[in-house]
């Protein structure tokens, strides 16, 4: 049995902790025989466990505490800390993983719903479990999800060589807005989410670069950024934004515009890897 989870890329601007997309790079679990202990078998460096400490087993048992262990082998080619949901598509897979062991036949909204809890926010793990582009909300207790199309473009990430915890870009953020910056910064993501659920991505581009609630405190962390928006403003982009809470810096672009902008990203020789991502409309997914 095969498990397979989506990169994310969540906020897109103003959409703050509440909006993402699954996008083209992929968390794989195969589950393998029953052993006495939990092994996970992966190349992903010596920092991630390979026994029972594996966030992917912890989640599975605090889903299904009597799992019978097995030896599962995990690749990925979501970058770490890099603000692509590689933690998130984890606890995707972790609930998954306990679905599948313990037949607990789980709706999407049930998986939602232990995500979200796990992770604090739905706007990686969403697009995790149902693909594409998903607005949602956590309050009191209870999510409420939306999912939607995304409109036709292509998508160029540069993910830079370094990590950027999660942990670390949120100690920039203040603690309060104002009620009048709260309220403009409410009105920029309404009109970005409107605009992107009528397929009009040239507004949806204006108010996603126009986000107040986090990327004018966080651009700082990314030096890159600046230098990446202005070669997609310069070639017709709709947007360049912070992908989740960064480094991941993600262009969106006319497919006819793409390779120009690619080029001169490239030609800047930044450290770090750059990717044409498309919409990944599945989700999570068992084979």
């Amino acid at each position: 049995m095969k498990i397979t989870v989506p990169a994310t890329s969540a906020n897109i601007g103003p959409g703050f902790d509440s909006v993402g997309v699954a996008v083209s790079k992929y968390l794989s679990i195969e589950i393998l025989e029953e052993t006495p202990a939990w092994q996970v078998d992966h190349d992903l460096g010596d920092k991630i466990p390979r026994n029972e400490e594996n966030l992917l087993v912890k989640i599975a048992q605090e889903v299904a505490p009597n799992l019978t262990p097995h030896r599962v082998k995990m690749e990925s080619d979501i970058p770490l800390a890099r603000g692509l949901g590689s933690s998130s598509s984890v606890i995707v897979a972790g609930i998954e993983l306990a679905n599948q062991l313990a037949h607990l036949q789980l709706t999407d909204q049930e998986k939602l719903q232990l995500a979200t809890e796990l992770e604090g926010h739905p706007d990686n793990v969403a697009p995790a479990i149902l693909g594409d582009l998903v607005i949602a909300s956590f309050q009191n207790g209870q999510v409420s999800a939306v999912r939607a199309s995304f409109p036709a473009c292509k998508f160029l990430a540069f993910v830079p060589a370094y990590e950027l915890k999660t942990k670390d870009s949120r100690g920039v953020l203040p603690e309060n807005l104002s009620y009048k910056e709260a309220v403009a910064a409410s009105s920029i993501a309404n009109v970005a989410i409107a605009a992107l659920l009528q397929g009009d991505l040239e507004t949806a581009g204006q108010s996603i670069q126009s986000d107040l609630f986090h990327e004018r405190f966080r651009q700082s962390l990314v030096p890159e950024f600046s230098s990446i928006k202005q070669i997609g403003q310069k070639h017709g982009a709709y947007a360049t934004y912070l992908s989740g809470a960064g480094p991941t810096v993600m262009i969106l672009a006319p497919a006819d515009k793409m390779p120009i902008i690619k080029e001169e990203l490239l030609s800047l020789n930044l450290n770090g890897e750059v990717f044409e991502l498309t919409v990944d409309t599945a989700g999570v997914r068992v084979e």
